[in-house]
């Protein structure tokens, strides 16, 4: 099939050419790994590859930015994929695992075992993990793509691959879809697969605390307190609310060995923010004024949208503890906000974005570049805030 792109009146410019190729890339995208036989009906899988040519006259400039558009559109078929996955078969070893293919392209990867993270006193991510026979992990990539001296930039993902609930276990009815609570981590993963590819000039750290969240009988319970990397005590009231858990030791951590310009945490952390967004926004939650409309033009920019939450003092009211310094939910109302100030109290002052992707990676309407359950949300936002903002 050949596509000519421009018009007798109009020259596309180079990169709108490579993007016309990476959103019928994405589009063509399907994850048909284990089925054995194929519908009749789906096109998708009975259907041969199709090899496409587009013609422009910006050939060259279309050339040069089709080495980034590739590098994207990899990156959002490997998120894609790791939420995909069933959770039998991608656990906490298997995605470690996934992050350290990411080597051959010259990311770093160091990977913490559970008695690595015991030393380290990561109380909060370790007691979401006890009641699995799956042992956790935590994945620490370095792409370093800068200038020695510069500092980093730091991105974080939650890595539930599976979330029950735990001893407040869920309801049975679409629990099936809590395989995909590791959305945050994929889209990191995919993003440092893309900064490496097409070789940011830019200091990037991405993080993935992987766990699974099971009800066993050595499982943590409701009334439960445990002590965080930073000393700070957290009430368990709720062990649904496990997410920010396995964030806060690993914010902690990030910040405190890395340094880094800021913190970027993504999460499929709350039902609350899709009562509030729906499908089509994700939630942004900063206490940064300057990061926030670089993630908001970022998202524009991708048609990866953020609608920007409330943060305040008010909030932080409602997960006060009589029991600890903090309890990990405040309770039906703002739920989404309580997460955000939660994890707002493990940062310190280092500018920070937290990116609630619950009605965004998983499970979202299908448009124009996505036909899939899992839509890699976040890896080409994010990889736009880099290159707009901190690439030399």
């Amino acid at each position: 099939m050949t596509i000519f792109i421009d018009t007798p009146d109009v020259i596309v410019s180079g990169k709108a050419a490579a993007d016309f190729a990476l959103g019928m890339e994405l589009n063509a995208y399907s994850f048909d790994t284990y089925k054995t036989t194929k519908a009749d009906d789906d096109h998708k899988a009975t259907a041969k590859p199709i090899k496409v040519t587009i013609v422009t006259a910006a050939v060259i400039a279309a050339k040069k930015a089709a080495i980034a558009s590739q590098a994207i559109a990899e990156g959002v078929v490997l998120a894609r994929d790791l939420v995909n996955e069933p959770a039998n078969i991608l656990g906490p070893l298997e995605f470690a695992a996934r992050a350290k293919e990411l080597e051959k392209l010259g990311v770093e990867v160091e990977i913490l075992t559970e008695r690595e993270m015991k030393k380290l006193g990561m109380g909060a991510l370790l007691g979401v993990a006890q009641g699995s026979v799956r042992p956790p992990r935590l994945a620490i990539m370095q792409w370093k793509g800068g200038k020695p001296k510069d500092r980093p930039v730091a991105f974080i993902g939650k890595g539930v691959v599976f979330d029950s609930g735990g001893i407040s276990i869920k309801p049975a009815a679409g629990m099936e879809e809590m395989k995909g609570d590791m959305g945050g981590a994929a889209a990191v993963t995919g993003l440092m697969h893309v900064l490496a590819s097409r070789k940011a000039k830019a200091n990037v750290i991405g993080m993935i605390g992987l766990v699974e969240n099971m009800p066993d009988g050595n499982a943590q319970r409701p009334g439960d307190i445990v002590t965080s990397m930073s000393g700070q005590t957290i009430e368990v009231i709720n062990t649904d609310a496990e997410g920010r858990l396995v964030l806060c030791d690993a914010l902690w951590y990030c910040n405190d060995r890395f340094k880094p310009q800021f913190l970027i945490n993504l999460a499929t952390l709350t039902g609350a923010i899709m009562v509030a967004l729906g499908s089509h926004h994700a939630g942004l939650f900063c206490n940064d004024d300057r990061l926030a409309g670089q993630l908001t033009a970022a998202g524009l920019t991708t048609q990866e949208r953020l609608w920007r939450m409330p943060l305040g003092k008010e909030y932080d009211k409602m997960i006060d503890s009589k029991f600890a310094d903090m309890k990990n939910t405040g309770g039906r109302y703002a739920g989404s906000i309580t997460a955000a100030q939660f994890l707002k109290r493990f940062v310190k002052d280092t500018p920070w974005a937290h990116l609630d992707i619950a009605g965004t990676a998983m499970g979202s309407p299908t448009d124009e570049i996505n036909q899939s359950w899992a839509s890699g949300f976040g890896v080409r936002l994010l990889d736009e805030l880099v290159r707009a903002n901190y690439e030399a």
